[in-house]
């Protein structure tokens, strides 16, 4: 099998890796990189889901890329429109055809010998094997299973008749036209597949153990509407647009971590405002304190609209069992469902399950921490594109991105093959880098899959973007946790493990 040789292979062409691939080039054009993916588009997430209304979560002029303007005045998108920009991103920077669609990372292995990566490639397509050889790895496939979505098993759903579905795997012709439909869940997608189901199904329940909160943001921003109608340059409003809203989540969120009486009197009130009078607080007054989980939106309160019309419902209860046409709750209610959707969450994995060795021994992940929120304790030449769980995901993967694109760099001009993150057993808390704040479903799950927590910089996670900015792109690379070598040193690299293993 002949081997392909590149300086920086990504895996991964979602948001994460188009925008790597963008500031890996844009800083050393001459680097040979190649993308693989394992879907036949670009796109990652939004090229996976297909789900009524899928949209984002976030406002669109800090989910989109920071060197791409959102023109678009609608502060939420749709998955279709997303995946669209996503892969003009890629088209624009060279990247689309640096992509090899169809390829699975089975596993990667590093060399100090050789100072490069070994990764072995599986083409889903034909079944044949690859292998690439690269200097540099970014992973860059999210922090969860394509394959295989959260899916708890239910009391009785052996019984159930109808269909049931899970988002994730949403199938192409489900017509829920005149169908009663109830939707298991109370976060981001329950609250986007109710509005989106509710007009031409006969009915649709949104039944949740407890509540969320939720915020109304307009559909259109106005201060993006006045600037087109100015006609002012599209990086111009882009800029400042998107600096007010980076500004504004990180107002909000420390607002609501400080003040979590005031945010949720204030939260809860906007609800009533929307809602209206004729609405039942309690399936909007969670127990929990604003953002200990994430905050849902809903574009021009759509959600609230299809309530008050009567067209959607919520439930709040727990279940007891499935019957042959629905759910019987814990309160004795019965909701009659022909489908009924599982909204309940996403498995956790990292690296898209590729085996990671480094001198042929298995790394164990979630034993680690991660340095500057990028690099992985004692693995060489390789970066790790996580997002952040309080803004936007992509604000963390630009700056994740231009990290990497620095630190490659630094090693060019400065001769160095090898760089590795050495930490202390003082720099590793018992928490996994999902941070111990946020108490989703999946951030719990999550402790067993990922890196942990650093308990001071350059180890912790602030997921603080001017924090972040600071560290990432102004502070120095050479900054004494950082070891670089020369390939081929085996007395230097047995430095590195050694001090790796006592930590």
């Amino acid at each position: 099998m002949e081997q392909q040789h590149v300086d920086v292979l990504v895996i991964g062409a979602g948001i994460s890796g188009i925008s790597a691939a963008r500031h890996v080039l844009r800083d050393n054009p001459r680097a040979s990189l190649v993308v693989l993916e394992r879907r036949a588009r670009v796109g990652g997430t939004w090229d996976l889901f297909r789900y009524p209304g899928i949209r984002s979560d976030s406002d669109m002029p800090t989910f989109g890329f920071g060197f791409r303007p959102w023109t678009d005045a609608r502060i939420l998108a749709d998955g279709a429109r997303i995946r669209q920009y996503v892969e003009d991103a890629a088209t624009d920077g060279g990247i689309l055809e640096r992509t090899r669609f169809g390829r699975r990372a089975v596993s990667a292995d590093f060399s100090h010998e050789t100072g490069r990566w070994t990764v072995e490639v599986e083409d889903e397509g034909t079944g044949e094997h690859e292998s690439y050889s690269a200097g540099y790895l970014v992973g860059a496939t999210g922090y969860y299973d394509y394959d295989k979505p959260y899916r708890p098993e239910f009391p009785g759903e052996a019984d159930y008749e109808g269909t049931l579905v899970h988002p994730q795997q949403w199938p192409e012709d489900l017509d829920h036209t005149g169908k009663r439909v109830v939707v298991i869940g109370s976060g981001a997608t329950a609250i986007t597949l109710l509005p989106a189901m509710a007009d031409k199904a006969e009915s649709v329940t949104m039944l949740q153990r407890s509540p969320t909160y939720v915020l109304a943001l307009p559909e259109v921003d106005p201060l993006t509407s006045v600037m087109k109608k100015l006609r002012a340059p599209a990086r111009l409003t882009h800029k400042v647009v998107r600096a007010r809203n980076i500004a504004l989540q990180r107002g909000s969120y420390a607002f609501c971590r400080k003040y979590p009486r005031l945010a949720r009197k204030a939260l809860l009130g906007l609800v009533r405002a929307q809602a209206g009078k004729g609405v039942d607080m309690r399936h909007f007054s969670p127990k929990y304190k604003p953002w200990d989980q994430r905050l849902c939106v809903v574009p021009g309160g759509d959600l609230f609209k299809v309530l008050k019309r009567g067209k959607a419902a919520i439930a709040t209860d727990h279940i007891d069992t499935f019957t042959s046409d629905g759910i019987r709750l814990k309160s004795g209610e019965e909701l009659k469902a022909d489908i009924v959707v599982t909204a309940t969450g996403l498995t956790v994995r990292l690296m898209g399950g590729m085996d990671l060795t480094v001198d042929g021994v298995p790394v164990d992940v979630t034993n680690r921490v991660l340095y500057k929120a990028v690099l992985l304790e004692g693995v060489p030449n390789m970066s790790l594109v996580i997002g952040y769980t309080n803004a936007s995901w992509t604000l963390k993967a630009d700056l994740a991105a231009d990290y990497t694109a620095r630190l490659l760099s630094h090693m060019r001009r400065n001769g160095h093959d090898i760089a590795t993150p050495v930490a202390s057993d003082a720099d590793r808390s018992e928490f996994s880098v999902m941070g111990e704040a946020l108490t989703s479903g999946y951030i719990a799950r999550a402790d067993k899959v990922m890196p942990r927590q650093g308990t001071r910089d350059p180890w912790r996670l602030w997921n603080n973007y001017y924090r972040d900015r600071a560290m990432l792109q102004n502070s120095a690379i050479d900054d004494g946790p950082l070891r670089f070598e020369k390939a081929g040193r085996p007395a230097e690299a047995a430095e590195v493990e050694e001090a790796t293993r006592a930590a």
